[in-house]
């Protein structure tokens, strides 16, 4: 009894819902991975010995890697995603083409990391690889910069919306909670955004941030990022 109420419980469909889609373990495998990224500099910054800080730098570079071919072929919906926003006429113009431009960040991102597979796994070196991630990192770091704008934008016209709402009777109440929300979905994004920028700037070396930061702000924002996809699948 105890056992089919624990197997048929909610959560145990909710959980096999979450982890059966990719976003959902590609998420779990990023928290791990910059987890560790933090925890191996921090355990380095404190003088704990190498057999301590091997397993983390382990996991880091493992998850990454798989997170890396998991990525394969992604960039094909992130072209799709921008030319359906591109398409979104009635959309706000700033809205429609900050989503049109951080789609094209995200794909150009992907298909450059997708170009240096085979040089990371070993199977086919090439010279041209490091070259490749450095382009793929500057289409990270203009679709995420096309992202925070987006927010911002967002934010200023949710404000405005704010403004105008009477809450005098139920239907302004009712608003006043929606715009709430949307805000509230809003910031999240940006907060993850600002966390992901230090990635790309700090692999550019365009700004000087060690591990613990960008794998602390990496945490942070693979965190939220399993929150949101844990809610889709509810």
């Amino acid at each position: 009894m105890v056992a089919d109420a624990l197997i048929y419980h909610p959560s145990v469909a909710h959980y096999l819902k979450f982890v059966a889609t990719t976003v959902g373990r590609d998420k779990v495998l990023r928290v791990l991975q910059y987890f560790s990224r933090f925890l191996a500099w921090y355990l380095y910054r404190t003088n704990h010995p190498a057999s301590t800080i091997s397993p983390f730098e382990a996991t880091k570079k493992q998850f990454g890697m798989t997170r890396k071919v998991l990525r394969v072929g992604k960039f094909v919906e992130h072209f799709k995603a921008a030319a359906v926003a591109s398409d979104a006429k009635a959309l706000d113009p700033v809205l429609r083409w900050t989503a049109v431009g951080r789609q094209l960040g995200y794909a150009g991102y992907m298909l450059f990391d997708n170009a240096t597979v085979l040089d990371a796994t070993s199977i086919r070196k090439f010279s041209a690889s490091q070259r490749l991630l450095r382009e793929g990192y500057r289409a990270w770091f203009a679709g995420i910069s096309f992202s925070i704008i987006s927010s911002l934008y967002s934010l200023y016209q949710l404000r405005l919306r704010a403004q105008k709402i009477s809450e005098k009777d139920g239907e302004g109440v009712v608003e006043k909670k929606k715009v709430e929300r949307e805000a509230n979905a809003v910031k999240i994004q940006l907060i993850s955004d600002l966390c992901d920028i230090t990635i790309p700037t700090g692999a550019l070396g365009w700004v000087k941030l060690d591990d613990g930061i960008v794998g602390l702000a990496g945490t942070v924002s693979s965190a939220l990022g399993v929150w949101g996809q844990w809610k889709k699948t509810a």
